[in-house]
């Protein structure tokens, strides 16, 4: 199965359609008036329905187990067509699309098998996807909006040269999954006054996002949220504590971290571990969801 250990939880939803075309007008009259020799076709296929969703994992290989919270199966009647839509909503990392469909395809061929004793021109005409939301795609910024971005890498070793960037670069990388250019990139001291200076004038420049990576530990040499906290006009606890709960998820020593987040004017900064791991963690907890701050930003501005 695909991996989706780096996702994060989010509410998901589906809606597949399935259509039985029957081919005439008694063996509708049968299911209204529940004469079909092999019971109520709407509630047999709805339970038989409700059970496909649930072992969906159990039947197409590549599917996730999942924890389904909802589950409604609606039949109706147009003309010789009995349309069936199921919708299915899971808070998981991965959708319910197939989910949704396996449930329309059961239910269809259970009514196909309940009607054809009565009916033997019966037709499966199609089974597909009506809609589908959640995950990262409904976070994504329009494809024309545009923030000018920096990364910015505090380490004494890196800067003497003694060692290679690594979790800089793992940050400018998750920012063109998103079509976000990178159009600041430096490498400076793991020192408060230098620090400083980088991010007033990344804010002096016209940044919109600026994140830095390393000096968020326990160490007295670890000065990267100290020296940006005091800058911060807004501090956003909840982007930090967003980074420290993923972290933690994955790695017990997660709640170490010290990185804070928050707007200097109109920038927005984000201070991130370190190591690569530790920046490809903070990437995914955040991104895309975080770039919904500067809609709200922009709302505000024009109100």
């Amino acid at each position: 199965m695909v991996n989706i250990t780096h996702k994060s939880n989010s509410l998901r939803k589906a809606v597949a359609v399935a259509s039985v075309k029957v081919s005439g007008q008694h063996t509708i009259d049968a299911i209204l008036q529940k004469k079909v020799p092999k019971g109520d076709v709407f509630e047999f296929s709805r339970v038989a329905g409700l059970f496909a969703v649930k072992k969906t994992s159990d039947v197409i290989p590549d599917c996730h187990p999942l924890p389904v919270e909802y589950t409604a199966i609606s039949h109706e009647i147009e003309g010789l067509h009995i349309v069936i839509r199921v919708e299915v909503h899971t808070v998981y990392k991965t959708g319910v699309e197939v989910e949704a469909m396996h449930g329309a395809a059961v239910t269809a061929l259970t009514l196909y098998d309940m009607l054809k004793p009565i009916d033997k021109g019966i037709e499966i005409e199609n089974i597909r996807l009506e809609h589908k939301s959640g995950g990262k795609s409904q976070y994504k910024l329009p494809d024309d909006y545009t923030l000018k971005c920096a990364v910015v890498v505090c380490s004494d070793s890196i800067t003497k040269g003694e060692k290679q960037d690594g979790s800089g670069k793992a940050i400018i990388g998750k920012l063109e999954q998103f079509k976000l250019e990178t159009n600041h990139y430096d490498i400076i001291p793991d020192e408060a006054a230098v620090i400083r200076e980088k991010a007033l004038g990344l804010s002096e420049e016209g940044y919109d996002l600026v994140i830095f990576t390393g000096g968020t530990g326990l160490s007295s040499r670890d000065v990267t949220p100290d020296a940006i906290a005091p800058l911060l006009d807004r501090e956003i606890p909840g982007i930090m504590e967003n980074v420290r709960k993923y972290g933690q998820d994955r790695m017990p020593y997660a709640m170490l971290s010290r990185g804070v987040a928050g707007f200097i004017k109109d920038m927005l900064v984000i201070t991130l571990p370190g190591s690569v791991k530790g920046a490809e963690e903070g990437m995914d907890a955040l991104f895309p969801a975080v770039l919904h701050v500067f809609k709200v930003k922009e709302g505000t501005r024009h109100e």
